[in-house]
């Protein structure tokens, strides 16, 4: 790794930052930290440089959140997560910088689509069960399912968990869990994959959060052997991190303070044009 000069230094201490805030905010803009860290280093370096900064910020998105996971979903995943992580491990005793950014940011894009399609036609079903319901709404319990005066749902967790997944629930599980693990391997690009899982499944704000921290912080830490056997840890990244490492915490504080005030659909939409910005970014470096 070669002397950085401030200006390339400025712009890590940036993306550091927004890992931050991404931890305890919005957890897709943390691929444009990573997109960052591709630009201004190596790829394969970057990731080892930002593994260290990634797992601070998932420390402090824990602290703040660690109520609100969803343990049934995390165990449901991390199965399918060790075997890409597996994966993408193999994947970089062969790959270079640029097969590294094409394949991911290949995958954060159809990724993108495949979940604006399933939102959309998930958006068409309601409105037609809705135009179904209207002839008997109000009659005795609620048709959604909370009887009258009942409480709603929690954001602890998607709706309809408590009896357990169907089959495709636990397929799709497998799916992005192992497209999760092998993508935050390859370039610490797991988190648009987890993201679109939860918004598929229903997740709101605080579930969302607490769940993806816990699931980082496992994630991410298991992956340091990995890392270091690669050589991609090592005490030249070490001694980067500790300086950018300061940089993390204000982000996160800035992120906790604004999540509370951001509405659930802005919300979603951030995650998902954060994903696909990353996506664009990693494609065309």
């Amino acid at each position: 790794m070669d002397t950085i000069t401030l200006w390339p230094l400025a712009a890590l201490a940036a993306a550091s930052t927004l890992v931050g805030f991404s931890k305890t905010a919005v957890s897709g803009a943390n691929t444009i930290s990573l997109a960052v860290f591709a630009a201004v280093l190596p790829a394969r370096e970057s990731t080892g440089v930002l593994l260290p900064i990634l797992i601070a910020g998932d420390i402090l998105a824990v602290l703040a959140y660690r109520r609100h996971a969803h343990w049934p979903t995390l165990l449901r995943l991390f199965p399918a997560v060790a075997a890409g992580v597996v994966g993408g491990t193999v994947f970089m005793l062969w790959a270079d910088d640029a097969a590294v950014g094409t394949s991911i940011g290949a995958i954060l894009l159809l990724m993108s689509g495949i979940t604006l399609w399933r939102r959309r036609a998930t958006a068409r079903t309601g409105e037609a069960a809705e135009r179904d319901r209207e002839p008997t709404a109000g009659a005795g319990a609620s048709r959604s399912g909370t009887p009258p005066g009942g409480e709603p749902p929690t954001e602890t967790g998607p709706p309809g968990t408590e009896q357990g997944p169907p089959r495709t629930g636990r397929l799709k599980a497998r799916a992005y869990g192992a497209l999760g693990g092998f993508t935050t391997m390859v370039a610490n690009a797991g988190g648009p994959v987890l993201s679109l899982y939860l918004l598929s499944a229903g997740f709101r704000k605080l579930g969302f959060l607490g769940t993806s921290a816990w699931f980082f912080l496992i994630v991410n830490t298991s992956k340091v052997p990995f890392s270091v056997g690669l050589g991609l840890i090592d005490a030249r990244s070490l001694l980067l991190d500790a300086v950018l490492v300061l940089f993390v915490l204000p982000g996160a504080y800035l992120g906790r303070a604004c999540a509370g005030r951001i509405n659930q659909t802005v919300f979603d939409r951030i995650v998902i044009g954060a994903t696909v910005l990353g996506g664009l970014q990693l494609l065309l470096n």
